[in-house]
């Protein structure tokens, strides 16, 4: 039954797991894709512009993460394991073909579906990625955090990372959407276990791989100054490597657009639209 909002709850089988979201509009599918220890809501930050502008918006928490049931095995939080949910959820609402929008997590998510099932594909939205064609470097950070968040919950986590590379002026924003976002789990020691494993997983194998990706792709970058996890450095590389990519960055001195999900949403249904993927296009 549909919220106030219009929004359908939706409960995908995948495997042994309930993956839990919802789903909003109708026309052209959508599917929003959210980053590590996100949940739905961190794609397009509860904003209802897509499915006002036609497009039937889908949106699910990962394994482990929000609303969605946590696998036994806490090494299966693998891109392998993601991906599997994703077409899950494709197949589970019928959907033959999509757009994607991911973040992070999500966009690498997308980037690897692409690449296995190019004809589901009709465009990605790529915001602030940070996969550089090989597992993190500094994969000690990512496991000090994971134990800060085991041991100290969501303040000991945020007193691990602390946004210190963060400038000053977006530092409180920062730590305030962490702190809200990690708040939304269910099942906190299953983030945990998500921080251990994506960050050394494998989502695609060199950025040469996303140069056999057709489908267009508008890439969302930041800043560094304000977001030096996902450094613009590799949105832009990823827009030379994939063939037919834009990159939309916000000004100098300005709030990423990846932080306003109004914004954002407006700029993704502008992309669909110049790409021919509209609420009258078939899916």
């Amino acid at each position: 039954m549909a919220d106030a909002s219009g929004s359908r709850p939706t409960e995908i089988q995948s495997g042994s797991l309930v993956l839990r979201g919802d789903s909003e509009g109708d026309g052209s599918p959508i599917v929003l894709l959210h980053g590590l220890t996100a949940t739905r809501r961190y794609v397009t930050m509860g904003s209802h512009a897509l499915p006002r502008a036609g497009f039937w918006t889908i949106a699910y928490d990962a394994r482990g993460h929000g609303d969605s049931a946590a696998p036994r095995d806490r090494s299966a939080y693998e891109y392998s394991d993601l991906v599997a949910d994703l077409r899950a959820v494709l197949d589970g609402l019928e959907i033959r073909r999509a757009a994607f929008a991911g973040v992070s997590m999500g966009a690498h998510t997308a980037l690897r579906f692409a690449l296995e099932d190019p004809d589901r594909v009709a465009a990605l939205v790529l915001i602030t990625p940070a996969y550089v064609g090989h597992p993190h470097e500094d994969l000690d950070s990512w496991g000090r955090m994971a134990d800060a968040l085991e041991r100290g919950g969501v303040e000991g986590f945020l007193d691990e990372w602390g946004a210190r590379d963060v400038a000053d002026r977006y530092r409180e924003a920062a730590l305030e959407n962490a702190r809200q976002r990690l708040e939304r789990h269910r099942d906190l020691d299953a983030v945990v276990a998500a921080l251990r494993v994506v960050p050394a997983s494998i989502a695609f194998d060199g950025l040469d791989a996303l140069e056999a990706i057709e489908a267009p792709a508008l890439v969302v970058g930041s800043r560094d100054e304000a977001d030096p996890v996902h450094r613009l450095g590799v949105a832009e590389r990823y827009v030379e490597r994939l063939p037919n990519a834009e990159l939309l960055v916000e000004e100098e001195g300005k709030s990423p657009i990846a932080w306003q999900g109004a914004r954002l949403s407006k700029a993704i249904a502008a992309f669909l639209e110049r790409e021919g993927y509209s609420a009258s296009a078939p899916s």
